[in-house]
């Protein structure tokens, strides 16, 4: 049998005491019955020794007391909750069922007793609480946000019990628990003042010696900082008299110590250089329809008493925080040069900022369950919805999607998929290599095929073997966008590696028979068989879809002199060429106009010729001519590899008279704001040049990319780059 829990003369005083202020808080009161009920199950568990101190020794009657006693202060003392709070202990330990809480109390109570149920066990199955799929999971389990609060609540009470504790690895535990889990969720419903204090105590047992010198600093500046807030209020107070209409009142509070510490750390200086460690506030009591703008007004006359800083206006009036937040923050320069932070809210503001979103509603007075309800479903939608400026501070980057499951690993890791998401997905999820040897898992135990789908909470194994590899019906099978981009992937490395092995098996095949393997020629012969690319074409070679006999036999008459390349080399003479009168030799060249008839040829893409440059033809292996300059790449190759395939060509005179041809330049200089615009400025202004594109890329200080543009004389190219080479911050123009 466990040990008893044996109460001390003060614990039995602290629980009588906290069970009055309990039971007189409690809406509309709780019924002797129910008060009876619940007195006679917790009794009934401490005595059979199912309650017991827990393992830092503390007493968990009255950690639930407390605990009820600051959900109540914030969130309303709704007699189902209460009970739910001071029940739950008597559930697990088996005095209570859940059926005759739910026929006494009602079906609230239950499904907050149940979703408590829930969390214990997501407790005890997983370790790695502190990470934000832990939050997303216990969110997707819990039906009733009001857990979630209750949550909050406990560990600050266990935060401030700690405080006598001599147990310094235990307060470290639990205060870095609170600062992943707890501490964002208070944020993020908007319990500034919990937050704050949770904050505080976390400092206080995880940077003991830091918390302690800011405390001691706070201390010994307190009489001087209370005497610079009077006299900062004072003229305020002073010019808000003369509104008579204005029912105010107005608050001076230092900071939090984490928050100042927090500055310290962002500002790197020292406690006496963070000049806010206060703020003022202004709380106005207003008719709703003249909130806005009285406190714009209450501003305005701030902004005139006390120079503003522009970069600390706060506004959010107009937009307020997804948690219902609603204030106007500056911060002024006040005497001795001294900053200081000025927040104007109404009393309706204020007791949202105080107490969270509950306290809108409680504002307007939940009168029905249904007002109940609506409440509930605006902290679920709050704490499901991130904003920008949350997201952007990196407080709390905490998403929820309903159509989101969480999957265990055997060893407790947790892993966030899409509702739908298979085995597959999964080993994907985890890793590309475990995904492309995954051959099933065991789910729960069970034995599983890779198609099986998964469950919230699901404990997944992953089963692979060596000598599996991705497949092309993976892609059904895959649910997630991240798995099918994997599996892609693999299929894509597979069939490179196959075309490799296909590409030297023809290679050597034609290395046999002493044949050199010319690329353009098997490009030609692909063409023929049907194949768009090389890589499908190897690929059916190597999986012997393709016979390499077949392919020597069709690559060997292609490069014979009676075969198509042969002939497609020999053709250069029989175009109907413009004779060149001028031109010294025999040799005919090829004169490129517009009108040219007779002659199939096109500009190369290698080089972009244009009207002015030096060129020269090229008999491709389909009977055409390509045209590219004499200082292109691949010339010198050209010319050494296929000199009988070469023809001289020029410009006609008219050529350029009306031409565009595409141009493009590589820039780089120095990354200057402006620059890009006064590049295209200056392409703008020239007369027969078009730009159709720009494509700009920083590197640190400096800037790379290329113009598009269309140009009909190589003397306007060259003159273009004098010009742009002539902008300050510009260090090269080439043309591409």
């Amino acid at each position: 049998m466990q040990e008893l829990l044996e109460f001390t003369a003060e614990e039995k005083r602290e629980v009588k005491e906290l069970t009055i202020m309990l039971r007189k808080s409690i809406d509309g009161g709780l019924p002797a019955g129910n008060f009876t009920f619940l007195k006679k199950r917790i009794t009934e568990a401490v005595e059979q020794g199912k309650i017991t101190r827990d393992s830092f020794g503390f007493n968990p009657i009255i950690l639930d007391l407390r605990t009820a006693m600051i959900v109540g202060q914030e969130i309303g003392f709704q007699p189902e909750i209460i009970m739910s709070i001071m029940l739950n202990r008597s559930l697990q330990a088996g005095t209570a069922g859940i059926e005759e809480i739910k026929e006494r109390l009602g079906e609230s109570a239950a499904n907050i007793l149940e979703n408590l149920a829930q969390i214990n066990a997501l407790y005890a199955k997983s370790p790695t609480i502190e990470t934000e799929n832990f939050r997303n999971l216990l969110l997707s389990f819990t039906n009733d946000m009001r857990v979630i609060l209750i949550m909050i609540a406990s560990r600050l009470v266990m935060l401030r019990r700690l405080a006598a504790s001599d147990d310094d690895n235990a307060r470290r535990m639990v205060a870095n628990e609170a600062s992943k889990l707890y501490i964002p969720l208070a944020h993020k419903l908007g319990f500034y003042k919990l937050k704050s204090e949770m904050e505080d105590l976390s400092l206080r047992y995880t940077e003991t010696e830091i918390y302690a010198e800011l405390s001691r600093k706070l201390e010994e500046t307190a009489a001087s900082r209370e005497d610079y807030i009077a006299s900062f209020i004072k003229p305020i107070e002073k010019n808000l008299k003369m509104m008579p209409h204005l029912k105010y009142r107005i608050k001076g509070r230092t900071k939090s110590i984490n928050s100042i510490w927090q500055k310290m750390k962002k500002q790197q200086r020292p406690f006496e250089q963070i000049y806010d460690l206060f703020a003022i506030r202004i709380i106005i009591d207003s008719e709703p329809q003249n909130e806005k703008s009285e406190c714009w007004h209450v501003y305005s006359m701030i902004a005139d008493m006390y120079t503003p800083n522009p970069h600390r206006l706060r506004d959010w009036l107009s937009v307020p925080k997804s948690n219902g937040y609603e204030s106007l923050h500056t911060t002024v320069m006040g005497p001795e040069g001294r900053w200081v932070e000025v927040q104007i809210r109404t009393e309706r503001m204020d007791a949202v900022a105080e107490h969270g979103l509950a306290a809108h509603w409680r504002y307007k007075g939940i009168k029905s369950e249904k007002g109940l309800d609506n409440l509930l479903a605006s902290i679920r939608d709050t704490l499901q919805n991130l904003s920008e400026e949350e997201a952007s501070d990196n407080k709390f980057k905490m998403e929820l999607y309903k159509d989101e499951i969480f999957i265990f690993t055997p060893k407790g890791d947790l892993y966030r998929l899409s509702k739908g998401a298979t085995i597959l997905d999964f080993a994907f999820s985890i890793h590309t290599g475990l995904g492309c040897r995954c051959t099933g898992a065991l789910v729960n135990g069970r034995n599983v095929p890779i198609r099986h789908v998964l469950n919230n909470g699901d404990q997944v194994e992953i089963i692979t073997s060596n000598s599996q590899s991705p497949k092309q019906a993976w892609l059904n099978i895959a649910q997630t966008g991240r798995a099918r981009s994997k599996i892609r992937q693999a299929l894509k490395e597979i069939s490179a590696k196959q075309a490799d092995l296909g590409r030297e098996a023809v290679i050597r095949k034609l290395k046999n028979h002493k044949i050199e393997f010319d690329e353009s020629v098997m490009d030609h012969l692909i063409r023929k068989m049907g194949f768009k690319r090389l890589s499908d074409f190897f690929q059916n070679v190597a999986e012997g879809r393709i016979d390499i006999a077949d392919v020597l036999k069709r690559y060997q008459v292609l490069i014979s002199p009676e075969g198509e390349s042969g002939e497609a080399a020999r053709s250069a003479g029989e175009f109907t060429f413009v004779s060149d009168k001028e031109t010294k030799g025999s040799n005919d060249v090829l004169v490129i106009e517009r009108n040219l008839k007779g002659v199939d040829y096109k500009l190369s893409k290698c080089c972009s010729p244009m009207f002015g440059d030096d060129i020269f033809g090229f008999v491709t292996i389909n009977g055409g001519i390509s045209i590219h300059r004499k200082d292109c790449t691949n010339a010198a190759q050209l010319q050494e590899r296929y000199p009988y395939r070469i023809i001289e060509a020029r410009w006609s005179e008219v050529e350029g008279n009306g031409a565009l041809f595409p141009v493009t330049l590589r820039i780089v200089g120095h990354d200057d704001i402006g620059i890009v615009t006064n590049i295209t400025s200056l392409i703008n202004q020239e007369k027969d040049i078009t730009m159709r594109g720009i494509n700009i890329e920083s590197h640190d200080t400096l800037f790379s990319g290329t113009l598009s543009l269309m140009v009909n004389d190589r003397t306007k190219l060259n003159k273009l780059i004098a010009k742009i080479e002539g902008i300050k911050g510009v260090k090269q123009v080439k043309r591409g």
